[in-house]
């Protein structure tokens, strides 16, 4: 794999915006002084996104229909010849004149760094701005480390790790939360840098209760297949702090029925604990 940077778009129906970040893209990678590469994934487009890419001097990687944004990127990387990745919307809604920031901290031997958005813009409604938080949380949790931003598009990463793992990671908009986890429970180093968040060029493809769904889903697949223990302890303890609420009550009660079915349920923490356990020392093995 050559030594130089890879940058991956993907676009569906970014026809207004593309040729833009092309041109933004190109300029700042020249300040960078490697060898790169633009590859642009047209995910089904209508409006001529391709095409545009194509004159603006990216090369152009077509799906035949929409396969979401993950897809697209999984595409990109496996074309990529270079052993840098860098990924970016085409929306405006990431400074792609901080790749540069990203790249010099690269090499300091970091096998990811990341764009932490700020600002307003970021931070969106307050259901989107909650449900971020949830993620965020059990992503920590997960991983035992801060994580600032779950889902960030703007990012940098060694190509060599990601082709390892890409059949676990989303096909869509969950793509960056299932690599960013997959990275860290591998015990890969990964690396911050706050950056600007704008507003978008025309209008979001994000269906926000579907993609939640998603999210969870797939945050569940990656923890479960790299470290289990971890969410079977999570499950154990919802579980035995029911049965101990539901024990207290029958207790109070004077209800032997609903006390004995605290203890069932305490029963079931300690079997869910169990089985995590197994399915962890499985894993290592």
């Amino acid at each position: 794999m050559s030594e130089g940077i890879s940058v991956v778009i993907p676009a569906y129906n970014e026809a207004h915006a593309i040729a833009d970040t092309i041109r933004r893209v190109f300029a700042i990678c020249r300040m960078i002084g490697k060898p790169f590469e633009v590859i642009v994934v047209d995910d089904g487009s209508g409006d001529g996104t391709g095409e545009l890419a194509e004159q603006a001097g990216a090369a152009v990687l077509r799906n035949p229909a929409n396969g979401g944004y993950g897809l697209s990127l999984q595409r990109g990387i496996q074309a990529a010849k270079y052993d840098t990745i860098a990924i970016t919307d085409s929306d405006g809604t990431y400074p792609i004149e901080d790749l540069p920031r990203l790249y010099a901290e690269m090499q300091k031997g970091f096998d990811m760094v990341v764009g932490a958005r700020q600002g307003s813009m970021y931070e969106g409604s307050l259901i989107k701005s909650f449900s971020r938080k949830i993620f965020r949380w059990l992503a920590e949790y997960t991983a035992g480390r801060k994580i600032p931003d779950i889902n960030s598009g703007l990012r940098m990463f060694r190509r060599d790790i990601a082709v390892q793992h890409l059949s676990l990671t989303c096909q869509g908009f969950s793509f960056t939360t299932s690599l960013t986890l997959i990275f860290m429970l591998q015990g890969k180093f990964v690396h911050y840098l706050p950056i600007a968040y704008h507003v978008r060029i025309g209008h979001t493809k994000v269906r926000h209760v579907r993609d939640a769904l998603r999210t969870l889903q797939i945050m569940t697949e990656v923890i479960i297949h790299y470290n289990p223990l971890k969410l079977f302890i999570l499950w154990a303890v919802g579980v035995a702090a029911a049965g101990i609420v539901v024990a207290g009550v029958g207790f109070a009660a004077g209800d032997a029925v609903i006390f004995i079915a605290g203890w069932i349920f305490l029963a079931a923490a300690a079997l869910v604990f169990s089985m995590g356990f197994l399915a962890d020392r499985l894993g290592r093995r």
